[in-house]
């Protein structure tokens, strides 16, 4: 695509990032399944592992499938660059490693996806790193746990399971204040129902797994970088602001500026880490994309009926979903996700676990999987699953009590979908 025209969401999601292939004139991003790519010569092959001229190298690093959808995901966002790696969890890692060190710590909500509530607390120990978790509602909270060896703020915009909205704003405000990046996982809300870049997050992760490929298929994750931070106005980050020795003292901000970060996601993360997106998941998800607005309109569109529903059931406690009027987050919703509240919530059961798990085995349409944003509707029982890990205090704090079900509502007939769920919670309270 051109620099010129300003193109609408509609429009990017399909062309942005992609075009004909040179050698044959495919219209569709063909996948580039090759390991290594040839060099021109000796010098270009200097130039590249040298970081002095962009190109393909080692599909470790760089493939042309891949760059396709890293564009296609920062026009989608709104930021400078984005890097593709393997899964959410990865993008995670790899968004926390140019910032972090032994000793450092991230200040990350409490109302986090169950995994990455234990990737935080426990699997970055073995880093040296450490996790601070707090209500992001309580904002004096959230500037009382930054301090000197923060080096990063992570929450989710629409959180995972509870469907709870993150004042981004005032988050973001916090974090600029204390000089310490904010990153947003956009997961569950995408960038057609929220860009947390324009609201002040730094960076944004996803999990590509889920609604932008959005039909089971593939893993993947993303980390956008806003372009935005100045990396070098303190030395709280020296992988991106110090010589690095990797590269013959090259500093990267000084060097790349605002794509410093996506530069180093790549050059020292794929490298390193080796969390790379195969350029089959890359095309799979690049499909998905395509309909991106189309699916997410539908989403929230059955969420609101299907919540509206549950909400009025003699056998439900409470539904958590921020497009009802009753939610603590209805209005916050309307101001960050303006187009729609997702289709991700929890519902409460009377009859605490036990009604959950026969809910849950009852259900015919609904899917019992571990994952969100199919265009299936699905349903879990996070406390006896994603959540299981977690002490029971834990479990309520992430919104995931032993009494809730966690639903992700697909693209289905919504009056299939309300059958479905009406003889379920029956059986359930049998």
């Amino acid at each position: 695509m051109s620099d010129g025209p300003s193109y609408g969401f509609d429009t990017l999601q399909i062309h942005a990032g992609a075009r004909p292939d040179p050698a044959t004139g495919a219209r569709q991003t063909p996948i580039y399944q090759s390991t290594a790519y040839v060099f021109r010569d000796a010098d270009h092959a200097a130039a590249l592992f040298n970081l002095q001229e962009v190109g393909y190298i080692y599909s470790r690093l760089t493939n042309p499938t891949v760059a396709v959808l890293q564009e296609r995901i920062a026009t989608l966002e709104g930021g400078v660059g984005a890097v593709c790696c393997s899964s959410g969890h990865a993008a995670q890692i790899m968004a926390l490693f140019p910032l972090m060190g032994p000793g450092r710590n991230v200040v990350a909500s409490t109302r986090l996806y169950g995994g990455t509530i234990t990737q935080f607390s426990q699997t970055i120990k073995r880093f040296g790193w450490s996790a601070k978790f707090v209500d992001f509602d309580d904002l004096d909270a959230v500037k009382a746990a930054i301090d000197d060896d923060t080096r990063a703020v992570f929450c989710e915009s629409i959180a995972n399971p509870g469907g709870y909205v993150t004042d981004i704003p005032a988050i973001a405000e916090i974090s600029n204040a204390a000089g310490v990046p904010l990153i947003v996982d956009n997961t569950s809300a995408t960038p057609y129902l929220c860009n947390p870049i324009s609201q002040g997050a730094t960076l944004v992760v996803h999990s590509t797994t889920k609604y932008l490929t959005g039909n089971g298929t593939v893993t993947g994750g993303a980390v956008v970088d806003s372009g935005t931070f100045d990396w070098s106005a303190s030395d709280k980050f020296p992988s991106l602001s110090a010589p690095e020795p990797a590269y013959h003292g090259l500093k990267f901000h000084e060097t790349f500026g605002p794509l410093a970060f996506t530069f180093h996601g790549i050059a020292i993360g794929l490298r390193d880490l080796g969390m790379t997106m195969n350029p089959q998941a890359a095309h799979y998800t690049l499909m998905g994309i395509e309909t991106l607005s189309l699916r997410m309109q539908r989403h929230v569109e059955n969420a609101q009926k299907v919540a509206a529903w549950l909400e009025g059931n003699a056998h439900v406690a409470g539904v958590t979903y921020a497009g009802l009027p009753s939610s603590p987050y209805y209005e916050r919703a309307k101001a960050i996700c303006p187009k729609g509240a997702g289709g991700l919530f929890t519902v409460a059961l009377k009859g605490g676990y036990e009604a959950c798990t026969k809910f849950v085995d009852a259900l015919e349409l609904f899917s019992h999987v571990a994952n969100l944003g199919d265009t299936r509707s699905l349903v879990i029982h996070s406390a006896s699953t994603t959540h299981r890990q977690l002490t029971e205090a834990q479990q309520v704090a992430a919104g995931a009590a032993p009494n809730v079900v966690r639903i992700s509502i697909g693209i289905e007939d919504t009056a299939d979908l309300i059958a479905d769920l009406e003889q379920a919670l029956a059986k359930a309270h049998a």
